[in-house]
């Protein structure tokens, strides 16, 4: 395998697919499985691309279930031999004791991999999201607040933030001693790398709070591998960039061509509930996209109308807007999601898409997994932190579809108008 390989895990699925945009920036190709490939397709995928990734759901799960999801991919990824293997989590650290606990992935990671101390770095400068005296702040439109005083994630309906401070907030989560390091400790790589390994801590919060920051705690990552490989680390898309932005290793691109790009009406179906996915539709209706409840019940006239309007060239959006859910935040959002992959199947199958987006993180991940599509690759990035990807899958009507796959935070309100037109 390749000496400065990485491998990730990603518990959610737009969580994982900004890992291969952080690497694609630094000219390295990457993978991304949906789902546990098999191992032989991994081993040929890892020794040709600088990153490789399997995306799952572990953020959606009760604190039960990890295990059983996670486990059995970090070592499938450890078996490739990475050099670093990250657990990629939000830059907002959506987590709780109850549903996708990252205390509980914690220690997990450690019983498989090693009980060194753990780097934990969740801030992502270029995504507004701050780390400082281990406290963690997130921008939302253009205003820059703690975390627990953020409006969409102090209000989050499955895992409200009622602290910033980042160990604090783990500590509900597991009982292993978790430790922070502020920047102000961050004289040059190895120093960083000693003051990990001196701890006696299970985990260490690292702070950044610009570019620069990223670039040096990535040379320490990369000392740290030296001597604990993989080395496991847990962290958002910010941790990515610093191993992409340092990696030794020369940049890895396909020889292959890229696919042909799809063109035609688009749709999208939004299992968001969040105000910054909200302005999007409101736009898009603005703009001359028709927008209809997503019908979580089947609805065969709704799915007839939704058909018709793309054949005629007219763009859709499917929301779960305000329509009542059942049960819990589990049956919620396996509602919405078996509703949302009934959508996609109806039009790719009919012919009358290539082109779909879906909104929310938790959401996209168990769509495509409903949908069989086994892996994805970048074809454009659309903004600064949202890329279309174009699925490989068994089924001919859905191998080269083109997925937009956003959370609910991400993109500008013309995004889903810039995407149309494309």
């Amino acid at each position: 395998m390749a000496e400065q390989l990485v491998a990730y895990y990603g518990d959610d699925l737009t969580g994982s697919i900004d890992v291969l945009l952080q690497f694609s920036r630094a000219g390295h190709a990457g993978r991304l499985f949906l789902g546990l490939p098999e191992p032989a397709e991994l081993r040929a995928t890892a020794g040709q691309v600088g990153v490789v990734g399997i995306a799952g759901i572990a953020r959606s799960l009760a604190t039960a279930d990890l295990e059983s999801e996670v486990a059995p991919a970090l070592r499938a990824l450890a078996a490739v031999q990475p050099a670093v293997l990250q657990y990629k989590a939000c830059s907002t650290i959506d987590s709780s004791p109850r549903i996708g606990s990252l205390g509980r992935v914690l220690e997990i990671g450690r019983s498989l991999l090693g009980e060194g101390a753990v780097p934990m770095l969740f801030a992502q400068p270029d995504f507004g999201r701050y780390t400082v005296f281990g406290h963690h702040f997130a921008a939302e439109d253009g205003v820059v607040h703690r975390l627990d005083r953020q409006p969409t994630m102090s209000a989050h309906p499955v895992t409200p933030m009622d602290e910033s401070d980042i160990a604090r907030h783990l500590a509900r989560q597991t009982e292993l001693p978790l430790a922070s390091l502020p920047l102000t400790h961050y004289t040059d790589p190895v120093a960083v790398r000693s003051e990990v390994d001196r701890t006696t801590a299970a985990a260490v919060v690292l702070d950044a709070l610009r570019e620069d920051d990223l670039r040096l705690l990535g040379e320490a990552f990369w000392h740290l591998a030296e001597a604990r490989r993989p080395l496991f680390t847990m962290g958002s898309g910010g941790l990515s960039a610093a191993l992409a932005r340092t990696m030794i290793a020369p940049p890895t691109r396909h020889e292959a061509p890229g696919p042909e790009r799809a063109g035609g009406a688009v749709l999208a179906v939004s299992g968001s509930r969040s105000a910054r996915t909200a302005a999007q539709i409101e736009h898009a209706r603005a703009s001359g996209w028709t927008v209809l409840p997503l019908p979580l019940r089947g609805a065969p006239d709704r799915l007839a109308e939704m058909n018709a309007l793309l054949g005629q060239g007219r763009s859709v959006v499917l929301t779960v807007g305000e329509q009542t859910l059942p049960g819990g935040p589990e049956a919620a959002l396996a509602a919405i999601a078996r509703a949302a992959a009934m959508a996609v199947e109806h039009a790719t199958t009919a012919g009358m898409t290539r082109r779909v987006i879906i909104c929310g993180g938790d959401t996209s991940g168990r769509v495509l997994r409903a949908l069989a599509i086994t892996s994805v690759e970048i074809v454009d990035t659309v903004v600064a932190n949202v890329v279309t990807c174009a699925a490989r899958a068994h089924r001919a009507e859905l191998d080269g579809v083109e997925f937009t796959l956003k959370g609910g935070q991400m993109g500008p309100a013309e995004l889903f108008a810039l995407i149309d037109g494309a």
